[in-house]
């Protein structure tokens, strides 16, 4: 009966075949063992079954300096196949829904897939809880940090990211939508809001293109050339394939390019 459910699950799950080789262990063996339940899920896709291989997998030994075939059975003491003695009788490792929970009191299996298995970190992970609340702590930490600066950013900084994310459709918004989009982009994308906050060229593209909507500078036709709305004398060339106000920002930074920028930031004050 055994043999059969064995079938059963395979037929419905992917079976992980291939002989698999690993320099060095996901943790140090000698470091002392903690007896614990522990959780263990798989990475990506979760198969209602999944055979992760449990025979014909080897571990560098560095101590020993071989590589030492791994097996997991339900009557050895151990998973090195070195040590054990008599019939072996091997054993699945099945994660069902993509979790597979092991109780302390199977020490060998939480073993293999803690320390030794060459799909740890790959296929499947180990649940931490401490590191998990290390990693939320970061998250929510850089959450607040993107809060309080959008919250704190003048209305043209607002605009300048809010421009980078949606485009001419900033220019429609009054300002206490401006403010509440960035709350909003500040909140879901915390990390990529900081950045922009510190990329100078975003606020020379928004004021290019303010300038630009408001006719104090021209952008031709075919995206080649900035010049100026009143004269049409020729400001710059845009470079083949660079968009034309990422290339108007660059050139603001320029010696001729500075004292445009200060004439037109002296027409918005």
């Amino acid at each position: 009966m055994a043999k059969k459910n064995v079938k059963k699950v395979a037929a419905e799950s992917e079976v992980d075949l291939v002989t698999t080789v690993v320099d060095q262990p996901v943790e140090t063996p000698t470091k002392k063992w903690e007896v614990k339940d522990r959780t263990y899920f798989l990475k990506g896709a979760t198969p209602v079954a999944r055979i992760i291989k449990g025979t014909g997998i080897y571990w560098f030994d560095e101590e020993k300096g071989y590589e030492r075939e791994l097996m997991l059975t339900s009557n050895q003491r151990t998973v090195f196949v070195d040590e054990m003695q008599g019939v072996k009788r091997p054993e699945h490792i099945v994660f069902r829904d993509g979790v597979l929970k092991v109780p302390k009191n199977k020490v060998i299996l939480q073993k293999l897939l803690s320390l030794y298995h060459p799909l740890i970190g790959k296929v499947f992970e180990e649940y931490k809880p401490y590191e998990e609340a290390i990693e939320q702590v970061d998250d929510l930490e850089l959450q607040l940090k993107a809060m309080n600066a959008a919250s704190n950013a003048d209305i043209d900084v607002a605009e300048a990211i809010m421009r980078a994310e949606i485009g001419s459709e900033v220019s429609k918004m009054s300002s206490k939508e401006v403010k509440r989009d960035l709350l909003v982009f500040a909140n879901e994308n915390p990390q990529l809001f900081l950045d922009l906050m510190d990329d100078d060229n975003i606020h020379l593209r928004n004021l290019g293109i303010k300038a630009t909507e408001s006719g104090l500078i021209k952008l031709s036709a075919d995206n080649r050339a900035f010049t100026w709305g009143s004269n049409d004398r020729k400001l710059m060339t845009v470079p083949f394939d660079e968009h034309p106000y990422s290339a108007l920002a660059a050139w603001f930074k320029t010696d001729e390019g500075m004292e445009v920028l200060k004439s037109i930031e002296k027409r918005f004050k």
